[in-house]
C-alpha cells in the first residue's frame, strides 16, 4: 500500500513536541505544519532541516543547500561544467543557528544562509521559488517556476513517537534565469528539483534518492525514486513517484536499488512490479565528512535514465535518456 493521503491540514507534532498520528501519510500539495521542528528543546540535537535544490542544464549541474542540524549549520553552492567535468565546490559550516533562516513550514517565506564566502537565498512565491547565490567565484539568480496544476508529494513517516521524518520532494520545476561563474554568464532554463526535510532523525541515516525531468511524446516526466531496502516503506509509505504534466501518480511497492559500490559508474538498475529503470551515470559526485560525531559519505552519481515505469491508471511510460541523479548516502550526525 501506499499509505494514508492526506487531503486537509494537520500538524506534524504536538504542543508537547511529540508526533500527531494524524500527520502520517502523504499529500500532493502542502498540507503538513512542521514549526515546531527545531523550536525550542525538545528533540535537540535530532532536528535536521534542510532545503536542497539540484539544478539541471544543457551544460551545467548546479546543487544548492541550506542546511540546519541544531548544533551547526551547512551552506554549499556547488556546479559542475558537464562538458569539461570540473567543478566549483564552495562549503561552508557555522555554529548553532549562526547566519542560518529557515522557515518553519514549506512553502511560507524566505531560507536564507550567510556566511564569509557565500550567501545563498531561497524565497517562495506564488509563480515558484527564486533561488540566488553570491560568492567571489558563482553568482545566482534562478527562478524555479511552479505551473498551474502542479503537484509535490509531502511525507511524513515516523520511526518513534519521538523521531519522525518529513520531506517533501518536488519534481519538474522549469528554470529561468542565469548564474556567471568566474564572471561569464551562462543561461539557467533547464529544470530544478527541490528535497525540502523538517524531520527529527536518529544518529544513523541512511538512503538512496534519484530524480529525473524530461519530455516524453509531448509530456512533462518527472521521477522520484524512493530509497530501497527494508526501511523503505516505513508504516506502508513509498517515496517512489512519477508525476504527468504535474500530477502525481504513486508507485506503492519498495523499489529495488542494484549498484556497485566497487565501481559508481557501472550502470545502476532500479526496479519493482511498476519500474523497470537502468540509470547510468557520467560524473560521481563524492563527498566525505568527518568531523568527530558528524560522519557522511555521499555517491551522488549524475546520467541519464532508460526503462519504464507505470502510471496509477496503468500506462507504461517508456523514457529514454531522461536526465538526473541517483545517490547513496550514509550519515552520523
Amino acid at each position: 500500500m501506499i499509505g494514508r493521503e492526506i487531503t486537509t491540514p494537520v500538524r506534524l507534532v504536538r504542543s508537547d513536541g511529540r508526533l500527531d498520528p494524524e500527520s502520517i501519510g502523504w499529500t500532493r500539495r502542502q498540507l503538513h505544519d512542521t514549526d515546531r521542528i527545531g523550536r525550542g528543546w525538545y528533540g535537540w540535537g535530532r532536528n535536521k532541516r534542510w532545503e536542497y535544490w539540484g539544478i539541471v542544464t544543457p551544460t551545467h549541474i548546479l546543487a544548492l543547500t541550506i542546511a540546519g542540524l541544531d548544533f551547526a549549520n551547512v551552506r554549499q553552492l556547488w556546479v559542475l561544467d558537464r562538458t569539461t567535468l570540473t567543478t566549483v565546490d564552495l562549503f561552508e559550516i557555522s555554529p548553532l543557528s549562526q547566519g542560518i533562516q529557515l522557515t518553519g513550514t514549506h512553502g511560507t517565506g524566505v531560507n536564507e544562509s550567510r556566511g564569509r564566502a557565500m550567501q545563498l537565498r531561497f524565497e517562495d512565491a506564488p509563480h515558484g521559488t527564486r533561488l540566488t547565490g553570491e560568492s567571489d567565484r558563482v553568482l545566482v539568480n534562478i527562478l524555479a517556476e511552479i505551473r498551474d496544476g502542479h503537484e509535490a508529494m509531502g511525507i511524513a513517516s515516523p520511526h518513534s513517537r519521538r523521531l519522525v521524518d518529513y520531506t517533501v520532494k518536488d519534481v519538474d520545476r522549469p528554470t529561468s534565469g542565469s548564474f556567471t561563474i568566474d564572471g561569464v554568464a551562462h543561461d539557467a532554463s533547464g529544470f530544478a528539483v527541490l528535497d525540502h526535510a523538517r524531520s527529527r532523525s536518529p544518529y544513523r541515516t541512511d538512503w538512496n534518492w534519484g530524480a529525473a525531468v524530461g519530455a516524453v511524446d509531448g509530456r512533462r516526466i518527472g521521477i522520484n525514486l524512493g530509497g530501497g531496502g527494508p526501511d523503505a516503506l516505513r508504516n506502508g509509505l513509498s517515496h517512489t513517484v512519477v508525476t504527468v504534466d504535474g500530477r502525481i501518480h504513486t508507485i506503492p511497492t519498495a523499489l529495488r536499488w542494484q549498484f556497485d559500490p566497487s565501481d559508481w559508474m557501472r550502470p545502476w538498475r532500479m526496479s519493482t512490479d511498476r519500474v523497470e529503470l537502468t540509470f547510468t551515470p557520467f560524473f560521481d559526485r563524492i563527498a566525505r565528512t568527518n568531523l568527530f560525531i558528524i560522519r557522511s559519505s555521499t555517491h551522488q552519481c549524475f546520467g541519464s535514465f532508460a526503462g519504464r515505469i507505470q502510471t496509477d491508471d496503468g500506462e507504461w511510460i517508456t523514457v529514454d535518456g531522461l536526465e538526473g541523479w541517483a545517490e547513496d548516502v550514509h550519515n552520523r550526525w
